[in-house]
């Protein structure tokens, strides 16, 4: 959209229900309602929407109707211009058993598999059995990681190839699946290809999208680190041969599978713009969107290959920021942004967001929050760069990846390029360190010298209003109680002279001498609801983003004041947790029954159990969808199943208990 105003172009945007608010709209020359949280795949709706508003093209997006045939034809049809490929190259890719055999012909790399009409369980249970385990079930209308699943033996076939066809009809309407070879430690790396309508065709190089959680995309780069020359040359050709082979206009991505030894087979083509493109528009002084408008109109390409290879330069990364727990399985979260901040934009820094503080995420769409990209010229400079921006982003509201990507982006081996799409899995005790029992006592200190000069903030609305050197007449002492997950400190805190402080701190600290003096200052940030928070212990200086959100009673929880420092260092972000009194403590913890919940909002597919059956535990209880994604809820534990509170179709929030569960020997 920023594009298309770039270029004097109006734009008009259409938004569900749940949408209205959302930063779209407001940035839209006009916007359209269609309907609920479905209106994003009513073909009809949207036209309608096109006709009305005198729209000359659409441009899809990312997702939705952007990979579908019918959509594209209908445009045409209406004397719309799609902006995208033709109809048939859709068609083509998008069915991957046809993609393969075109592939194949066009003498682009492809990996064994079965890609026949015959679907039967028993078939594809034969063919899996002819390949040889594992294998790579997925559905042939796919992408983005839907309708998608490992099965690592014949044991776990079919419990994967059920799971994938449920997913796939959820998210295509169509169950058709293809099995194929899984590489062992592969990469994902994939080629950025354009063509436009007097029979040009280009790529724009390489990406490396090969660290991957639930077979979706986590940090791109580009270029990928470690190809040699000729391997990217190869992949460049393969790619354009792949996109002149359907007659390709507009931008796409060709998709391939590398094993070690840099051999790549081809995998997918999407006919789209991918999540990912700004790495590539960074390294190469590119706006794709700007080409997919130009090509739309009938313009040739703005570039020839060699131009586009002689101003390429430098390494982009780009981390996509979710609203997930990592320790939960990357779980996606729904709910309000109470506080969003972001690192500054700079030639170098890219933030891309469709969201802004207050906003909620909705349990329909995608759980994206933003892409934070970065450019440096080269790979080192660019991921320090990385680094300080992931530092740098701040969310409260929802659990988040940032911390997760500050860890994978300081590993040993992503820092080496050694990356692979089991490299979360081979990291798995680096990326997901238990909790810490101890925690550093200069942290505490800080968030009670934050809190503390929070308190005597003037009550005014003054932006412009610091904090500083506060000082008490009398200097009686004071406790502050905090908590920052399952540790417990207490500061005790003495004031003194010229705004310094006497700090003791106890508890799950790291060290035994805790006695610190202590001073600073909080200004507010006039941009955003956070502050800037200055301390000096004993000399030494840090600076850091302070938020404070005050706490909340629910219905089935109640949550404490909280503090949240995020250190301008490098290090992970803190959340210190202020006591609840008593009687809220014990009324949020009334509830707990330790049965299986929902642990986001989403809606009930399917029920697997029934009252009085006995079930052991990890076995799956119930089915959910919720971010478009297939989630099951396992038991917990051995037991009968006394209740279950949740049919088909039922729409559940976080925490609700979906299955009550009974010791075998109380039934």
């Amino acid at each position: 959209m920023k594009t298309a105003k770039n270029m004097g172009i109006s734009t008009v945007a259409v938004y569900s229900e749940v949408d209205r608010s959302q930063m779209h709209v407001q940035m839209a020359d006009e916007a359209f309602c269609i309907g609920d949280e479905q209106g994003y795949l009513g073909m009809d709706g949207i036209l309608n929407v096109a006709k009305d508003a005198g729209a000359e093209a659409i441009h899809p997006g990312y997702g939705f109707l952007s990979e579908n045939a019918e959509f594209a034809e209908l445009c045409s049809s209406n004397g719309v211009i799609f902006v995208g490929p033709p109809p048939s190259a859709i068609r083509d890719m998008g069915i991957k058993s046809t993609s393969k055999r075109i592939m194949s012909a066009a003498n682009v790399p492809i990996i064994e598999g079965y890609h026949g009409d015959e679907q039967s369980d028993s078939r594809l249970l034969e063919e899996a059995d002819r390949i040889g385990f594992p294998v790579m079930i997925k559905a042939v209308r796919g992408g983005g990681g839907k309708g998608m699943r490992i099965a690592t033996s014949r044991d776990v076939f079919l419990e994967q190839l059920s799971s994938a066809r449920s997913e796939a009809i959820k998210s295509f309407g169509d169950d058709v699946m293809l099995v194929e070879k899984y590489v062992d430690r592969p990469r994902h790396v994939e080629v950025q290809v354009f063509g436009d309508h007097h029979g040009n065709a280009v790529h724009l190089f390489e990406r490396d999208c090969s660290v991957q959680r639930r077979h979706q995309k986590v940090i791109e780069e580009s270029p990928a680190p470690g190809i040699s020359l000729r391997t990217r040359t190869n992949l460049g050709e393969a790619a354009v041969r792949a996109a002149r082979a359907v007659g390709y206009v507009g931008a796409g991505t060709v998709e391939f599978v590398m094993d070690p030894q840099q051999n790549f087979y081809f995998m997918e083509m999407n006919t789209r713009l991918q999540v990912e493109h700004p790495v590539t528009e960074m390294v190469t002084g590119t706006d794709l969107v700007e080409w997919q408008l130009l090509v739309a109109q009938g313009h040739p390409l703005p570039s020839t290959q060699q131009e586009i290879c002689d101003r390429t330069r430098g390494h982009a990364f780009e981390a996509r920021i979710y609203a997930e727990d990592p320790d939960d399985d990357f779980m996606p979260r729904a709910g309000p942004l109470i506080h969003l901040s972001a690192p500054k934009v700079t030639p170098n820094t890219r933030v891309e967001t469709g969201v802004r503080q207050g906003d909620v995420v909705s349990h329909y769409y995608d759980p994206m929050i933003a892409k934070l990209v970065v450019w440096g010229k080269d790979r080192g400079s660019a991921l320090r760069g990385l680094v300080r921006g992931l530092g740098e982003y701040s969310v409260v509201g929802l659990d988040t990846n940032i911390k997760f990507l500050q860890r994978l982006a300081l590993h040993p081996s992503f820092k080496a390029g050694d990356v692979h799409t089991g490299f979360i899995e081979q990291h798995n005790e680096a990326l997901f360190p238990n909790k810490p029992t101890k925690i550093s006592p200069h942290a505490a200190c800080r968030a009670a010298l934050g809190y503390l000069l929070l308190e005597e903030t003037p009550n005014t609305q003054d932006p412009f209003v610091e904090c500083s050197n506060f000082q008490v007449n009398i200097p009686s002492p004071r406790t502050i109680e905090l908590t920052v997950g399952d540790c417990d400190v207490i500061v005790v805190i003495t004031p003194l002279s010229d705004g310094k402080y006497s700090m003791n701190v106890n508890g799950d600290v790291t060290n035994e001498n805790n006695d610190m003096i202590v001073s600073g200052s909080l200004t507010k940030d006039i941009m955003t609801s956070s502050m800037n928070l200055k301390t000096t212990i004993d000399d030494i200086t840090t600076s850091e983003k302070m938020v404070f959100i005050p706490g909340e009673s629910h219905v089935r929880f109640s949550d404490p004041d909280s503090i949240h420092l995020y250190p301008t260092n490098g290090e992970e972000s803190l959340k210190f947790s202020l006591p609840l009194p008593k009687y809220l403590s014990e009324f949020a913890t009334s509830g707990v029954s330790g049965d299986p919940m929902a642990p986001m909002v989403g809606e009930i597919q399917k029920v697997l159990v029934a009252p009085g059956e006995e079930v052991a535990q990890g076995q799956p209880l119930v089915v959910m969808i919720a971010m478009k994604m297939e989630h099951t809820i396992r038991s917990p534990r051995d037991g009968v199943v006394e209740s279950v509170h949740v049919a088909a179709k039922d729409n559940v929030a976080r925490f609700d208990v979906l299955v009550k569960l009974v010791p075998e020997e109380e039934e």
